[in-house]
């Protein structure tokens, strides 16, 4: 029994191990840490609950405010890891969050969506759709949490996420510009070394092929009904309602080692040829691979991609 248990199925090292009697070992983001306030940025936070049957919930930040009237553009935020680990609890997105919320002087709301492969994508979209119709609630100043009926500007509404939380960002700007989402503006969203891929090779993809199958087949196994690489879900430029995305404003940051950096660009490109009518930009760290400002949120080029991030929520 014990060989048998041993005995690994999937192996995306280093995130996720799954055994062949079923059980999931995540390597990575598994520490959390409890909302509080905290003393650097003077930022507090606080988690709520949005469906307790389908566990999901988010952790909501504010920052200090010296008017208890004033109203902050609000920041959604979707984590990372692939579909498959981490969450808003995370020491390094809880760090994260509180640093923008900071420095920009917005309301963060960091979505905890479930996870493949336990809940295989599209759950996570759903989840997070869940998520931006309760956020939606409180356009009129009547929804469940206070925090966001007091201080949230529903009509200033950033998206953000970093890798896979990057590519749901993308689904959910999509998704407002073609079912609505009443009550919301969206203004611009920010993706982060975007968990984005197709099925031909791009830039210097081609120089890279022992990694090349670990991206789709990880595409694949959190999200076991995909057509593959050139899904619409994986590959924007493969989806006819690129041009639909709700927001007018892009920001796209890749990191110059990333193996998904060219993707970054592509985005770029495929979202200026599709008849959207709005302005993307692309911000590239020099010397670094994927989510680097997670790893070491204190270097130069972490603290210009939160800036930059920063100076984006805030029109500067």
């Amino acid at each position: 029994m014990d060989s048998i248990s041993s005995e690994v199925a999937h192996d995306f090292s280093p995130l996720i191990k799954i055994y062949k009697d079923g059980r999931v070992e995540r390597l990575l983001g598994c520490d959390v840490v409890p909302p509080s306030f905290d003393p650097i940025t003077n930022v507090e936070s606080k988690d709520v609950v949005i469906s307790k049957d389908e566990d999901i919930s988010a952790r909501i930040f504010i920052p200090k405010l010296n008017d208890q009237n004033q109203k902050l553009p609000l920041l959604v935020y979707f984590h990372g890891g692939g579909f498959c680990i981490e969450t808003p609890f995370s020491p390094p997105y809880h760090k994260f969050l509180n640093s923008i919320v900071s420095e920009a002087h917005a309301i963060g709301v960091s979505v905890h969506y479930r996870r493949a492969p336990e809940h295989p994508v599209p759950i996570a979209y759903e989840d997070s759709w869940t998520v931006l119709k309760w956020v939606a609630s409180h356009f009129d100043g009547n929804g469940p949490d206070e925090w966001l009926n007091r201080h949230a500007d529903l009509g200033n509404v950033f998206f953000a996420g970093d890798s896979a939380g990057a590519n749901i960002a993308h689904q959910m700007g999509l998704r407002v510009g073609t079912e609505g989402l009443p009550g919301v503006k969206l203004e611009g969203i920010a993706l982060v070394h975007s968990f984005f891929w197709g099925v031909e090779r791009i830039g210097s993809e081609a120089e890279k092929t022992e990694h090349l199958a670990k991206v789709e087949n990880l595409w694949l196994f959190t999200c076991p009904t995909s057509t593959g690489s050139d899904d619409p879900l994986f590959n924007p430029a493969k989806d006819p309602n690129l041009g639909r995305l709700a927001c007018t404003r892009v920001l796209v940051c890749v990191a110059e080692n990333d193996l998904l950096k060219d993707r970054g660009w592509y985005y770029k490109e495929s979202l200026e040829k599709s008849g959207w009518h709005g302005v993307v930009e692309v911000m590239e760290a020099k010397g670094e691979g994927h989510v680097f400002h997670l790893f070491n949120p204190n270097s130069n080029n972490a603290l210009s991609l939160l800036n930059r991030i920063v100076s984006f929520i805030n029109h500067s």
